[in-house]
């Protein structure tokens, strides 16, 4: 979406302040965690395609209400409207595509094309940033969202032609259907601890809001930052995309791998100038790749056909665990964070192992 680069300053040349954007984050976040299990369960309930189409859909009207009514209310109703979209889509693509490689005999494939697929959502950003200038330079804002909009109704639409397979439904109401999605995670021990590790796994890739700081305190000029946080991004599509080869490896190569993310990270906290952010970027590639293995991991130990109701209370889980990041940076910045990297490390350990056969 070409307004992702730009939204902020949308709002700040509209005249609101750095307490009313944090405000509006605040809407959009509330409204995400309110929704996110029960967009699950709407999903398993009716269908997963079409729950990511309307997610599609909403997400172009929230735009359009930013193009038609950029004011403090209008922005407000987007982001709820926003939150809401993104809540049909979290857990909701993942059960889709991993019920649908099942379903060709492909389940074991899921791990790779799901790091592809994470890898393709950061590589996006470099046409996106130059597509968002370019339509700047046009139109302005009115421009962009309008284009924005459109994309999203696009990605809408081709969600329409993914295969979905057939598959049971619980019967009952959709309140049913969550109730036992949420009760496959509390009462299944080894499901429970996986659905915690990836809660907590998730959750770190908050850090990835304080990378442009982390450049400017390293000296980069303003004008270079944007350059160097796509430079992170690249990294770590590179360890997203190589997170299928990484799911073959032993167990303890996981919590290995999360916890030398954590320590380069830590060294970050006394490493001066560019050295820092290169250190960065390798940290956050190996932080990914752990990422897509633990998301592999929890599809795999669902059982039920509630897929996106129980990935959801996984999501649901990310957001609060996101919280944990923001309250560590603000305590003592990259090496608080570093600290409750390592302290995830045996929650991933435990949580990731496979059972022994």
């Amino acid at each position: 979406m070409p307004l992702y680069p730009l939204y902020a300053l949308l709002f700040f040349d509209t005249g609101l302040s750095a307490a009313d954007l944090s405000l509006l984050f605040a809407v959009w976040s509330v409204t995400a965690v309110l929704a996110e299990v029960p967009a699950g369960a709407l999903a398993d309930r009716w269908s997963r395609r079409g729950a990511i189409a309307t997610g599609g859909v909403l997400q172009a009207v929230a735009f359009a209400v930013w193009t038609l009514a950029p004011s403090s209310a209008g922005f407000a109703a987007g982001f709820a409207v926003w939150g809401l979209a993104g809540a049909l889509v979290s857990g909701t693509v993942e059960a889709l595509v991993h019920d649908g490689l099942a379903d060709v005999g492909a389940g074991s494939a899921f791990a790779r094309v799901h790091g592809w697929m994470t890898a393709a959502e950061l590589l996006v950003q470099v046409p996106t940033a130059a597509a968002a200038s370019a339509l700047y330079a046009v139109g302005g804002y009115p421009l962009v969202g309008w284009a924005s909009a459109a994309v999203c109704l696009a990605w809408a639409g081709l969600a329409l032609r993914f295969p979905e397979p057939p598959r049971e439904t619980d019967g009952g109401s959709l309140l049913g259907t969550l109730r036992r999605g949420v009760a496959d995670v509390v009462r299944v021990p080894a499901l429970r601890l996986t659905a915690v590790a990836v809660a907590l796994v998730g959750g770190l890739d908050a850090v990835e809001e304080y990378f442009p700081v982390l450049a400017a305190d390293r000296g980069v000029p303003t004008v270079a930052v944007p350059a160097v946080v796509l430079g992170v991004a690249l990294a770590g599509a590179l360890g997203a995309a190589l997170g299928g080869r990484v799911e073959r490896l032993p167990d303890r190569v996981l919590p290995a791998l999360l916890a030398l993310a954590g320590l380069l990270l830590a060294a970050v906290a006394v490493l001066p100038g560019p050295a820092a952010l290169v250190v960065v970027a390798v940290s956050y590639g190996l932080y990914l790749a752990v990422l897509v293995v633990a998301e592999a991991r929890l599809q795999e130990r669902i059982e039920s056909t509630r897929r996106a109701t129980v990935t959801s209370v996984a999501g649901l889980g990310v957001e609060l665990a996101g919280l944990l990041v923001f309250a560590a940076w603000a305590a003592g910045g990259v090496l608080a964070v570093a600290v409750l990297v390592l302290a995830v490390v045996p929650v991933v350990a435990a949580g990731l192992r496979r059972p022994v056969s």
